[in-house]
């Protein structure tokens, strides 16, 4: 039982939040599909494959994230008590733990078409990549941007098999949608990072934290608003996707930089923005 909990500390299992943040995107990307190519049999197949394939590599992600990070986490109050931080678990059992799971995800991930596939592969790099950012740019919240929106353009090629300009512009908006969650996020350890060195957006733009997260939203409301503009009326999308963006707004209202809890809190919210936008992209055949 203890190697259990180890374990599901390592993936974070226990913090859902995580991977549904991973899974909201690839959602989107299905649901847009399916609004054009409507085979509601490989719909819901996908949708399976996608949320499995999002938990399997935010998992794989978490741990090598623990591995890079591991004497960093030391240091910071937050994350100090972390499997591979307070030596509860080795760094050779924790990468064995990574190459298991994505050998899973790896099964996962060829069921789709080819275009699919390399894309995943893809994604890969950037999601490896991502945990050394921190410490060569105040930017790595972009990073993470690019990295767990990916999903957005597999889940449109999984079903059509090119990808378009209007999957693209979705996912540049949900780069912007992270980029101010993310930012929230990293508010909670700014006092803790600053005195180790580690970079982020949340210290950058410290002085205007809130302005700069509701800029990030705001683009993020208008990029959608350019691809749904057609839908929107007096129906089920509009009201919907307003729901979305006072959930952001409610956001940047609640969190205060100097409350860590107000913190996370607020960034959890972003688990019900991601469902609803989800549900908004879904009413686009009833508007």
């Amino acid at each position: 039982m203890e190697h259990l909990k180890i374990f599901i500390d390592l993936t974070r299992l226990n913090k859902p939040i995580g991977f549904m943040l991973l899974f909201w995107p690839c959602s989107w990307g299905l649901a847009y599909s399916y609004s054009r190519d409507q085979d509601i049999k490989i719909y819901l197949i996908y949708l399976t494959l996608f949320f499995i394939g999002a938990v399997l590599m935010r998992s794989a992600g978490c741990i090598f994230n623990d591995i890079v990070d591991r004497d960093l986490d030391k240091q910071v109050e937050r994350t100090k008590q972390r499997p591979i931080a307070s030596n509860r678990i080795s760094v050779k059992r924790s990468f064995l733990y990574v190459i298991f799971l994505c050998i899973l995800a790896l099964f996962v991930l060829v069921q789709f078409n080819f275009l699919t596939v390399a894309l995943g592969f893809g994604s890969m790099l950037l999601a490896f990549s991502y945990p050394f950012m921190k410490r060569i740019t105040y930017w790595p919240q972009l990073f993470l941007g690019l990295t767990f929106n990916w999903g957005i353009i597999m889940a449109w090629t999984a079903v059509n098999n090119y990808i378009s300009l209007e999957i693209i512009i979705l996912y540049v908006s949900a780069i912007f949608w992270t980029l101010g969650y993310d930012t929230i996020y990293g508010a909670q350890d700014m006092v803790d990072d600053e005195i180790i060195g580690i970079k982020s957006a949340s210290i950058k733009f410290k002085k205007n934290i809130k302005f700069f997260v509701g800029l990030s939203y705001f683009l993020t409301l208008l990029l959608l608003t350019l691809i749904f503009f057609k839908s929107m009326g007096l129906n089920i999308f509009t009201f919907t996707f307003s729901l979305f963006g006072i959930s952001l707004i409610y956001q940047i209202l609640k969190f205060n930089p100097s409350n860590p809890e107000s913190c996370l809190q607020a960034f959890k919210l972003n688990n019900m923005s991601g469902l609803i936008l989800f549900l908004t992209i879904c009413s686009i055949n009833y508007s």
